[in-house]
Formats: C-alpha cells, sequence, structure tokens
C-alpha cells in the first residue's frame, strides 16, 4: 500500500486534490530525505519484480523546436505508478530544459502529486551513481576523480564522499579556471578536494572517476587512466550522448543502471552496436542484479564502466518519497 500514515491519507487524499510542487518547495524538503534508501528499496523491487521498468521515449517538436523525453515507472511496492516529462525547448542563446513528475495512485487511478522534478532529478542521478560506487568500486579506494562542476558534479560529490575514505578528491571543469567562486565552493564541501588544471591531472592514479557533464561528445580518453578504474557517466538531452568514446566499450567491464532499457538509449552503446560489434550481451551487471548479488562483481583486472541514463523509477521513488514527507508534514500542520 502507500506508505502513508492514516492521518496523512485522511489530510491529503490522493483522489481529490494533488499536491502541486513547486522547485522552493521540494529544496526545503530534500534534506529530509532519504534519497538513498529510497532508490536502494527501488532498485530491490524492481529485481523482485515489484516495480516495472519500461523504456524511455524521446519525442521530438516539430521544426526542430526540441524535444522532450518521458520517463516511466510503476513501483508497485507502494502502489505508485506514474511519469516525468523532461522537454528540451531549442531557443536563441542556452535551451530551456525542465523536468516535472506526474505520481498516480495504483489503488484510484487518481493523481497524487505534480512536481517540479528538476532538483528531484539531480538528486536522484547522483543517487544512483553513489549505489554504483559503492557496489563497483574497490574497498580500498582512496583517490577520487570528478569531471564536471555543476550542480550535478556537486551533488554526486555529496553522495560519494563518505563512501570510501578518499585521501584525494580531484576536480577538473574548463570553468574553474576563470571562476574562482565555484572552484571556492567545491573545496568547502570537502578539505580534500583540490582543483586539477586538465583532465589528464585530474584522473591520474585515480580509483573512480566521475564524469558529471552535459557533453554529448566523449570528456576522457581511456589513455588517460594509469590504472584500472570504475568510470561513472551519466546522460544528457544531446541525442546520442556520451562522455567516453564508443569504440572503449569493448574493452571494458561494463555495468549499467537496468539492462533492459539501458542499451537502446545510452549513446555510446548504441554506436558500439552500430559500429563497433559491441553487444548489450556483454554488460555484466545492472543495480537491480547488483542489489540481489545476482550478477559478478568486478575483478578490477581493467577499468570499469557504468552507465546511468536515468530511470523513470527512480523518479517515482523520489517523487513518493517526497510525497510521503509532505503529507505527513501537511497532516501535522
Amino acid at each position: 500500500m502507500i506508505s502513508l500514515p492514516e492521518e496523512a491519507r485522511e489530510a491529503a487524499p490522493g483522489a481529490q486534490i494533488p499536491f502541486i510542487v513547486h522547485e522552493e518547495e521540494v529544496r526545503r524538503a530534500l534534506p529530509s530525505l532519504d534519497i538513498r534508501g529510497a532508490l536502494e528499496e527501488m532498485f530491490a523491487a524492481l529485481g523482485d519484480g515489484e516495480a516495472v521498468q519500461p523504456p524511455q521515449t524521446l519525442t521530438l517538436f516539430p521544426r526542430d523546436a526540441g524535444d522532450f523525453i518521458t520517463y516511466l515507472g510503476v513501483l508497485a511496492k507502494h502502489e505508485v505508478f506514474g511519469a516525468k516529462l523532461s522537454p528540451y525547448i531549442a531557443q536563441p542563446g542556452a535551451p530551456i530544459v525542465t523536468a516535472w513528475t506526474a505520481l498516480m495512485s495504483m489503488r484510484t487511478g487518481a493523481p497524487l502529486m505534480w512536481c517540479d522534478s528538476a532538483l528531484l532529478t539531480t538528486e536522484r542521478t547522483a543517487g544512483t551513481t553513489a549505489l554504483a560506487v559503492d557496489r563497483l568500486a574497490r574497498v580500498s579506494s582512496e583517490r577520487l576523480a570528478v569531471i564536471g562542476s555543476g550542480s550535478v558534479a556537486l551533488a554526486h560529490l555529496r553522495h560519494v564522499a563518505p563512501l570510501r575514505g578518499w585521501s584525494e578528491i580531484r576536480i577538473h571543469s574548463p570553468r574553474l579556471a576563470s571562476d574562482g567562486e565555484r572552484a571556492d565552493a567545491l573545496r568547502a564541501l570537502d578539505a580534500r578536494v583540490r582543483v586539477a588544471a586538465s583532465v589528464d591531472e585530474c584522473v591520474r592514479d585515480a580509483d573512480v572517476v566521475m564524469l558529471c557533464t552535459s557533453s554529448g561528445t566523449p570528456v576522457l580518453a581511456l589513455d588517460a587512466l594509469t590504472k584500472p578504474a570504475l568510470i561513472t557517466s551519466i546522460s544528457t538531452n544531446v541525442a546520442r550522448a556520451h562522455e567516453i568514446d564508443a569504440a572503449a566499450l569493448n574493452a571494458l567491464d561494463v555495468y549499467c543502471d537496468y539492462r533492459r532499457t539501458t542499451p537502446a538509449s545510452a549513446g555510446e552503446m548504441v554506436i558500439a552496436r552500430e559500429r563497433h560489434g559491441w553487444s548489450p550481451d556483454a554488460i555484466r551487471g545492472d543495480l537491480a542484479e547488483l542489489a540481489r548479488g545476482a550478477c559478478p562483481a568486478p575483478s578490477h583486472e581493467r577499468a570499469v564502466f557504468f552507465r546511468s541514463i536515468g530511470l523513470g523509477l527512480e523518479d517515482i521513488a523520489v517523487a513518493h518519497a517526497l510525497y510521503v514527507h509532505l503529507a505527513k508534514q501537511r497532516a501535522a500542520a
């Protein structure tokens, strides 16, 4: 059933008036949400057949005006389902990119919440990477490298910093050379942070390399690695976006968030299949399998690559956590 106390259900009946939650209310709620716990529970449910993850869909706007991605998910454990819609609206200068999630009840078929999910997307993306790092990185890992310095990179740093006894955390981004305020903000997050002048300097001797950019083309050449490392990569709205060279997949131990959907959307996987003879059958495991111990752990004899495309179920899981928090909060008011 939906994880709400009885008083919260009476105070906020989803079949009557759904919550409309804007960015500032989400921001205030974030410190109270257990993002990691919600994602761990969701991936376990996916592995146990208590959740459904359909493929994401990309819909183009007419006249090259942009597109939107639809992220769907069913979380039967909590009797909720829904969709996140993430548009990319082309315009002069920077494009407009937003995200909103609709959370629905499997019990009544009625909407429970419609929320701005830009901040939630950042947190669930970083939280998913953190789950992968916790399960795939060597326990003895000491050096963490981060490529990127935007809000997604900062969230990754917050989620991953506690997972290992890092002796050093290096961060590189071209903008840091001219943005001293951003560099200071990164150092303020963790005393171990050091800004690197180049990608090569950043990843030298790294045990884990987190790629946290919005680039549609590679930002890391694997020959920059001086030893086998875990590389994590995320998605952006750019078509066929890939942060490493697709040709490199054949030389890596590949894991992903969900093997049934990721290979059809992840840019480097699509390109590697078309041009380089790579097959999705080479994927060693996904987070649903890792949660159940149903796939092999990496040997670390060669570099490990974890690819996340962002799942609708991740959006539904964190939206449900937000809904439960707000329902309890409003019931107590």
